[in-house]
């Protein structure tokens, strides 16, 4: 009854300063949410979000790494200006931070999950962890170097979960285990039962799966059957040349040319990782203190590829890796919309500060989804871009896409609108070449005015 009655109240108008759950999963691609059209995963709670908020379906990571996109989340800025030594990953101590303007205005601010950037959350504005889980805290400890499977154990080695007292809870496991969401999520409740009553919480919640190694969470072996799962659209056995990561450890997970019986076991696994996060993030609605007051918005840090165009990873500009799935509900927000409009995920900062009626910082570049949320508009954004370390550059508007790489000397141009799934690179018609020249020069010129420091 709880979480029917949290999916209901939104519609109610009930308002006081709002709660916050902020979730993000790790490698989450657009499109495995089962109400927005992925008819094989089953994804109930996320299901839910979709009915009682806003989906937006081209939502960009801007820049398809972990600790990268969550910089730019965390300051509302693009990875050039997050990141000073880009794209290493020390965030801007000048920039304001997402936390650290909410605790200001009054919030408690709590850190659950993943924590991928640099220093500690305390040192970016919030006050409170719990089931954080980092690097370190496993020294000594043996960890086997293949999984069930007999594959390598990818990823996270010597990651624990930690205490309050960042100590390491070694009776958790070290590295990525199959039950690292329950834990997470078992942080995220113990946080919304212990945090203040007497103030606002932002609870920021920062999934690590279905990141790799990919393994079956407890209880989910053979959730999905590898035989029946369909292959992406785009699949490929190979990338037709180097990207810019052709050699990354993402695409060694798997023979090259990939062979479809493994990336259709592969996708089984990973579409179980999200089922069970699905289950977890189910368990925070139920324990949300204040669920007809409470901001939530859900995403992943970026997609994945998984056999798309014969890569695995997300290091890419292909609209699989660079696009997130973007959920946003909350009092007086609108219910069961779709928006197509072109948004960032770093806008999620400007966004979350108007919702909770906090003065937006000017070190934020972003801009507020707000607008869109409220029929304001139908555009924040004439453009979106990309970037991956000096090898690639994107740009696309509402239809076109224009990828630079600059190392290997290759762009490629898609039509969205006709070829969603950019089977059919465009660069070389010479009907085109008037139109990629243009959004080359509008992204050579937004790379000027955001500090690239790998402009020629």
């Amino acid at each position: 009854m709880r979480l029917l009655f949290l999916f209901l109240a939104f519609g109610l108008g009930l308002q006081a300063a709002p709660d916050i759950l902020l979730i993000v999963a790790d490698d989450q691609r657009p499109d495995t949410i089962h109400a927005l059209g992925n008819g094989v995963i089953d994804t109930p709670n996320l299901d839910r979000l979709v009915a009682v908020g806003t989906s937006f379906s081209r939502a960009y990571a801007g820049y398809p790494i972990c600790h990268v996109s969550r910089a730019q989340i965390l300051t509302g800025n693009p990875a050039f200006k997050a990141l000073p030594q880009y794209p290493a990953g020390a965030i801007d101590p000048k920039l304001a931070t997402l936390a650290g303007t909410l605790q200001k205005a009054g919030y408690h601010t709590c850190y659950t999950g993943k924590w991928h950037n640099d220093g500690h959350p305390k040192q970016r504005g919030y006050m409170t962890t719990s089931g954080l889980y980092s690097s370190g805290g496993g020294k000594g400890v043996v960890q086997p170097d293949m999984d069930g499977r007999g594959r390598p154990l990818t990823g996270y080695r010597g990651w624990t979960f930690k205490d309050a007292d960042n100590k390491a809870e070694l009776d958790k496991g070290v590295g990525l285990q199959p039950d690292n969401s329950r834990h997470m999520a078992d942080g995220a409740i113990h946080a919304l039962k212990t945090a203040p009553k007497d103030k606002p919480l932002f609870l920021h919640v920062n999934f690590a799966f279905p990141h790799d190694p990919r393994q079956w969470p407890a209880g989910m072996k053979d959730r999905y059957e590898a035989a029946k799962m369909r292959l992406p659209a785009n699949f490929a056995p190979r990338h037709p040349f180097d990207h810019g990561n052709i050699e990354g450890r993402d695409e060694l997970l798997l023979n090259t040319p990939r062979v479809e019986s493994e990336v259709r076991e592969e996708l089984a696994i990973y579409y179980a990782m999200i089922t069970d996060l699905d289950a977890q993030v189910g368990r925070i609605f139920e324990a949300l203190p204040r669920p007809e007051e409470t901001i939530i918005i859900f995403t992943s840090d970026q997609g994945l590829a998984l056999g798309s165009h014969g890569l695995l990873g997300k290091q890419n500009e292909y609209e699989h890796s660079i696009r997130s799935p973007l959920i946003i509900c909350g009092p007086e927000l609108p219910k069961g919309e779709r928006s197509a409009s072109l948004v960032n995920l770093s806008d999620l900062f400007p966004t979350l500060c108007e919702l909770a009626g906090v003065e937006i910082p000017a070190t934020v570049q972003s801009k507020s989804l707000v607008p869109l949320l409220r029929h304001k508009t139908e555009r924040v954004h004439e453009f979106v871009t990309g970037a991956f370390t000096d090898t690639q550059r994107m740009i696309c508007d509402e239809r076109w896409k224009y990828v630079l790489y600059p190392k290997a000397g290759r762009e490629q141009l898609f039509d969205l609108l006709s070829d969603p799934d950019e089977m059919q690179d465009l660069s070389a018609d010479p009907a085109q070449r008037k139109r990629r020249e243009e959004l080359a020069a509008k992204l050579r010129g937004w790379r000027q005015q955001n500090g690239d420091p790998n402009l020629e």
